[in-house]
């Protein structure tokens, strides 16, 4: 799962987001532009002008079954006194 954080706001993503992250540098690069970030699920999507020196920040993060699995395997090496 993938957040992105604009101006104090949480958008959260999907992958893969590589040419959304690409689109909204492009736009930064132009002085400005909207780039229209794709819902979690389904629906149109919010457009968001980015310009230059907005405060934009990625974050990635496993959800479900994964990070169950990793909290179980901490939960392996206590047993062991590791």
């Amino acid at each position: 799962m993938n957040r992105l954080t604009v101006d104090g706001r949480d958008y959260f993503l999907p992958d893969p987001v590589t040419e959304l992250k690409g689109n909204i540098l492009e736009a930064i690069k132009a002085g400005g532009g909207y780039v229209n970030i794709p819902p979690l699920r389904g629906g149109p999507g919010v457009d968001i002008l980015f310009s230059p020196g907005m405060p934009v920040t990625w974050s990635q993060f496993e959800v479900g079954d994964a990070a169950a699995q990793a909290d179980d395997s901490a939960d392996d090496t206590s047993d062991y006194g590791l």
